[in-house]
C-alpha cells in the first residue's frame, strides 16, 4: 500500500473522528503538510464547513491557500477564543505522543496553535512511529542574525546543523521571515529537556520538538488499518 493511500485513509479516519467529537459551529485548527492536504480535501468533499463547522485556523500560508481554494473561511487565531481541536501531521512520533515537526517549515505556528487547542490530534502513517526521536533531522527556526552562533551551539550538542535552502541554494524562509537549521544525527532520549534548552537560547524562535505539548491522540495508518492511540 502506497504512502499516498495511507495518507488518504488516515485523513478519512480523522474526518470521521473530528465530526463525531467536535461541537457544531466550532472553528477547528488545521496544520501543514502532505497528510494535512489530504485531510483538507476530505473535509471539503464532505462539505462540512458552513454547515457543521464555522471555519478553520491555519498554521501556514500554504494550508490557508488550500482551505480558501475550497471556499473554506480561515480565521486568525487572535479572533478565536476557544479551539476544540487541532489536526496535524508529524515527521516522527514516539510512544509518549512527543513529536518532531517542522519538515514543512511551519513549526512555530504549529506550536502556537497546538498550545491553544484543547485536543491535539496527530495524523500519520506507520513510518512516522519511532521509539526514540532524532532519525528525522530536528528543525530549529532561528532569526537570521543568530544562525551561525546557534549552529555552533547545536554542533556542541552532538548534532550536525545544516541550513535549510531552496532549490536555487538560497536560505529557505519561513512564513515568519526566519531561517531553519535542520539538525541531523541526534539521539533524543530526553525530548522535554532538550526542547527547553534549545528554546532558551536567544535567537531561537522555536524548536520542532513537541514534547511539552505532545499529541493527545494519534491516528496511525498502516496496511492493517487505522490504529487509534490515546496518550495520558
Amino acid at each position: 500500500m502506497s504512502q499516498d493511500t495511507l495518507k488518504l485513509l488516515v485523513s478519512q479516519a480523522a474526518a470521521d473522528y473530528v465530526l463525531a467529537h467536535t461541537p457544531a459551529g466550532a472553528v477547528i485548527g488545521i496544520g501543514t503538510g502532505s497528510t494535512v492536504n489530504y485531510f483538507i480535501d476530505v473535509l471539503a468533499e464532505r462539505k462540512v464547513f458552513g454547515s457543521r463547522f464555522s471555519g478553520a485556523v491555519s498554521s501556514s500560508n500554504a494550508s490557508t491557500s488550500r482551505l480558501q481554494m475550497h471556499g473554506i473561511e480561515v480565521f486568525e487565531l487572535n479572533q478565536i477564543e476557544t479551539l476544540p481541536v487541532y489536526i496535524d501531521g508529524a515527521d516522527e512520533i514516539n510512544p509518549h505522543g512527543q513529536m518532531i515537526k517542522g519538515g514543512g517549515g511551519a513549526l512555530t505556528r504549529e506550536k502556537i496553535i497546538a498550545m491553544v487547542a484543547k485536543t491535539f490530534i496527530c495524523i500519520a502513517d506507520v513510518s512516522k512511529r519511532v521509539d526514540t526521536l532524532g532519525h528525522f533531522a530536528l528543525p530549529v527556526e532561528v532569526m537570521p542574525i543568530a544562525r551561525s552562533a546557534l549552529s555552533r551551539k547545536l554542533l556542541a550538542l552532538g548534532g550536525m546543523p545544516v541550513l535549510r535552502t531552496t532549490s536555487n541554494s538560497t536560505p529557505y524562509l519561513t512564513d515568519n521571515g526566519n531561517q531553519i537549521i535542520d539538525v541531523q544525527h541526534l539521539n533524543i532520549t530526553d525530548p522535554l529537556t532538550l526542547e527547553a534548552e534549545i528554546n532558551s537560547w536567544p535567537g531561537v524562535v522555536t524548536v520542532g520538538l513537541f514534547a511539552k505539548r505532545p499529541a493527545n491522540l494519534c491516528l496511525l495508518a498502516s496496511a492493517a488499518g487505522i490504529e487509534t492511540i490515546q496518550y495520558a
